[in-house]
C-alpha cells in the first residue's frame, strides 16, 4: 500500500514537471513572437517587404485567436503602405472575423482602417459609417490615454477625408477647434504627430498659404531625420507637397528634384498610387520646363500606371462590396435568422448596385479635380508643343532656290496656313506646288529650310493645330468620334490621325479630349 502511494506521488510530480516545462516553452515562444511582432511593426513604414515576411511567418505559427487578429491587422497595415487596397480589405475583414479574438481597442482600430481604405476608394458613405461605429465603441474604453489615442486617430481620419474632397475651409475650422485636444496624444505617438503635421501642410496649401505649408512639410522631413527607421511613407507626402509648392512658386527645377526622390520611394514601396502621383507631377513640371523628351517619357509612365490603377480600383471596390455584404449578412443572421436574412440578402444586392453606381459617379466627379492641375498646365503650353515640334531629317541634296522665288513661296505658304486648304485629303507636295505655280523641289526646299520639317510633317502639324483649335473653341467637337475629327482635318484614317496627333502633342487624341471635357466641367463647377 505504501509503495502504491509513493508511486502515485511520483507520477504527480513527473506530470507537474512536464506541465511546468510545457508552460515555460509556451511562454518562451510567446515572448519570441511578441519580439518579432514588434520588429515587424517598426519596419512597416520604412521596409514594408521585410515587415510582411515577418508577419506572414508569425501567421504560420501555433497562435491564439487574439494574436491572429493582431497579425491580420498588422498585415493589412503593411499592404496599405504598399497601396494594395484589395489585400488591405481582405486582411482587415479577416481580423474582424473572430469576435472572440478581438479586444475592444483592436476592434476600433480595425473600424478606423476600414474607413481609411473605403475613403480612398471613394466609398465615402460606408467609410463614415465605420467611423460612427468606432465612435460608439470608444465609449467602452476605460483607459483615458487609450481613449485619447483612438479619438485623435478618428479626428485625423475625418480631416483626411475633408482634404481628399478639397473641403479646405471646413478642415481648417476642425483643426482650430480640436488642436488643443490633440497635444498630449501627439507627444506620445510620433507617427500620429507626423500625420497631423502633414494634414496641417495640406490644409495650408489648400488655403493658399504656401509659406506655412512649406514650414509644415519641412518640419516632417526634419522629424524623419531623427528616426532610426525612416518613415518613407510620410516622406513621400512631404516631398510631393514641397514639389507642388515650388511649382506654384515658379521654381519647377527644385520641385523636380524632390519628385525624383518621391518617385524612388514610390517604386521602393511598389505603391501604384504614389507612382501615379509622382509621375503626374513630373509631367506638369517637364511641360513648364519645355523638356519634351522627359515629358513624353513620364507622361507615358503616367498613362500606363493609370490603366493599372483602373483595374486595381475596380478589383478593390468589388472586394469591398462582397465583404460588406458578407459582413451584413452574418450580422443579420445572428440577429434575425431565416425570413429576415432572405429579405436582407435582397436589400444587400440592391445596396451593391446602388453603391456601384455611386462609385462610378464619385470616381468621375473626383477624377476631374485630380486632373485639374495638369489641365491648367497643358492649357498654357499646348500650342508650344505643336509649334516647337521638330524632326530629325536626313541631310540630302539641297537645291538652290532664287531669292525672289523663295520669298514669293514663303508668302504663299503663309496665306495657305491661314486657309483650310490643308484639310483636303488629296493635298500633296505636287498638288500644292501646282497651286503655287512652282516645282516640287523648290517648294520642298523652302519648307525644309524655314520650317525645319519635311512636307508631310508640315501638313500634319497644320492639321493637328487646326483640330486642336476646333476642339478648344467649338464645344460640339469634343463629342464627335475620332474618325470624324480625323476626316475633318484631312486624315484618311482614324489610326493615322491618332498616331500623328500623339507624335506631335505627346498625348493621344482620346486623352486630350477627356482632359478638355474635364477642364470644361471644372470651369463650370
Amino acid at each position: 500500500m505504501r509503495d502504491k502511494k509513493i508511486t502515485f506521488f511520483l507520477l504527480i510530480l513527473i506530470n507537474l514537471n512536464v506541465f511546468l516545462a510545457a508552460g515555460g516553452m509556451q511562454a518562451k515562444d510567446f515572448i519570441k513572437r511578441e519580439s518579432l511582432f514588434k520588429e515587424s511593426e517598426e519596419l512597416i513604414y520604412s521596409k514594408p517587404d521585410d515587415a510582411l515576411k515577418i508577419a506572414q511567418h508569425l501567421l504560420n505559427g501555433n497562435i491564439s485567436d487574439v494574436e491572429k487578429t493582431r497579425i491580420h491587422f498588422l498585415i493589412a497595415e503593411i499592404y496599405k503602405v504598399k497601396g494594395d487596397h484589395n489585400n488591405v480589405l481582405n486582411y482587415l475583414y479577416l481580423a474582424d472575423e473572430n469576435a472572440s479574438g478581438i479586444l475592444p481597442v483592436d476592434r476600433i482600430q480595425i473600424l478606423i482602417e476600414k474607413s481609411i481604405v473605403l475613403r480612398t476608394l471613394y466609398l465615402d458613405k460606408q467609410a463614415r459609417k465605420y467611423i460612427e461605429l468606432a465612435k460608439e465603441e470608444i465609449l467602452q474604453i476605460k483607459d483615458q490615454t487609450v481613449k485619447d489615442f483612438l479619438e485623435t486617430s478618428i479626428s485625423l481620419e475625418q480631416l483626411a477625408l475633408l482634404l481628399e474632397r478639397q473641403n479646405y475651409k471646413e478642415a481648417s475650422g476642425k483643426l482650430q477647434k480640436e488642436e488643443k485636444s490633440f497635444e498630449s496624444t501627439l507627444k506620445n505617438y510620433p507617427f500620429l504627430n507626423l500625420k497631423y503635421t502633414i494634414i496641417k501642410g495640406r490644409t495650408s496649401f489648400g488655403l493658399g498659404d504656401f509659406d506655412k505649408a512649406k514650414f509644415y512639410y519641412n518640419e516632417v522631413l526634419h522629424s524623419l531625420d531623427k528616426e532610426k527607421e525612416r518613415n518613407i511613407f510620410a516622406e513621400f507626402y512631404a516631398l510631393t507637397g514641397l514639389a507642388t509648392i515650388k511649382f506654384h512658386e515658379k521654381v519647377p527645377e527644385d520641385g523636380t528634384r524632390d519628385l525624383m526622390k518621391a518617385l524612388e520611394i514610390a517604386n521602393k514601396l511598389q505603391n501604384l498610387y504614389y507612382i501615379d502621383t509622382a509621375n503626374k507631377l513630373l509631367v506638369a513640371n517637364f511641360i513648364v520646363l519645355n523638356d519634351s523628351a522627359n515629358y513624353k517619357r513620364y507622361n507615358h509612365e503616367f498613362l500606363k500606371t493609370q490603366a493599372l490603377l483602373e483595374n486595381a480600383d475596380q478589383e478593390s471596390v468589388n472586394t469591398a462590396y462582397n465583404l460588406i455584404v458578407k459582413e451584413q449578412e452574418e450580422y443579420y443572421k445572428s440577429q434575425l435568422g431565416g425570413y429576415f436574412t432572405k429579405l436582407y440578402v435582397v436589400l444587400s444586392l440592391f445596396l451593391v448596385i446602388l453603391m456601384g453606381c455611386g462609385f462610378v459617379w464619385f470616381k468621375y466627379y473626383w477624377k476631374k479635380k485630380r486632373l485639374n492641375e495638369i489641365i491648367s498646365y497643358l492649357e498654357v503650353t499646348r500650342n508650344n508643343f505643336i509649334i516647337r515640334f521638330t524632326e530629325k531629317k536626313d541631310v540630302g541634296k539641297k537645291f538652290f532656290v532664287p531669292q525672289e522665288t523663295e520669298q514669293l513661296l514663303l508668302s504663299k505658304l503663309k496665306r495657305f496656313e491661314n486657309s483650310t486648304r490643308f484639310t483636303n485629303k488629296d493635298m500633296s507636295l505636287a498638288v500644292l506646288a501646282g497651286q503655287f505655280e512652282t516645282n516640287t523641289k523648290y517648294l520642298s526646299e523652302v519648307i525644309n529650310k524655314h520650317y525645319n520639317v519635311n512636307f508631310n510633317t508640315y501638313i500634319n502639324k497644320l492639321r493637328i493645330n487646326f483640330i486642336v483649335k476646333k476642339l478648344k473653341s467649338d464645344s460640339n467637337f469634343i463629342n464627335y468620334k475620332i474618325s470624324y475629327l480625323a476626316e475633318t482635318c484631312g486624315f484618311s484614317s482614324h489610326s493615322s490621325f491618332a498616331t500623328v496627333f500623339k507624335s506631335i502633342t505627346g498625348i493621344a487624341p482620346i486623352t486630350f479630349i477627356e482632359l478638355l471635357k474635364d477642364e470644361k466641367e471644372v470651369a463650370n463647377f
